[in-house]
């Protein structure tokens, strides 16, 4: 069994795209994957499967999602190793890097699209993409920055969801657990 970190973007946010995580719990399971656990509301999963293609797990999640709550939800999957490389490779220390974010990507995005965006610059904040990452601190908080993942999105022509270093650690803990 191989164990997984799922990431969703953009459910139970403000409203929208309400999903229950024990209904979701509940879902996966019934659809093969095993130990399935969730962390708080925000779509943070991990589980485990016979499976080793992750776009295959990515897409399997995605399509469950959509036919049973009806909307289509951008999937990351990671591995506990490629969750721990993506942690440990953060260019933040101390302070810095426990407020800061991981913007993960669905892949590395190409390098002429990565040179395209490093000179977006917003007054107290700082970003630096290493490989499927974009490390992302801003001095006056995320609730408060310019900071736009869409356009980065389409900018990178990638998927991204982001979690701070809070939820990052509990993740990482939970897939040692599992």
């Amino acid at each position: 069994m191989n164990t997984y970190i799922i990431l969703l973007r953009g459910i139970n946010v403000g409203g929208h795209k309400k999903t229950p995580m024990a209904e979701l719990r509940e879902l996966l399971s019934k659809s093969g994957f095993e130990n399935v656990t969730t962390y708080i509301q925000s779509g943070n999963i991990v589980l485990q499967s016979s499976e080793n293609n992750i776009s295959k797990i990515e897409n399997t999640i995605q399509q469950l999602i959509q036919s049973h709550f009806g909307f289509e939800v951008p999937v990351i999957a990671k591995t506990r190793k490629e969750l721990e490389v993506i942690f440990d490779t953060c260019p933040f220390t101390g302070e810095k890097k426990e407020n800061s974010y991981f913007v993960m990507l669905s892949e590395i995005p190409k390098t002429e699209l990565v040179k395209a965006v490093t000179d977006i610059a917003f007054e107290n904040e700082e970003f630096v993409i290493i490989k499927d990452c974009i490390y992302f601190h801003s001095s006056v908080g995320y609730g408060r920055t310019k900071f736009n993942m869409n356009s980065f999105e389409k900018k990178l022509n990638v998927k991204a969801t982001s979690r701070n270093y809070k939820t990052t650690v509990k993740l990482l803990a939970m897939s040692n657990d599992s």
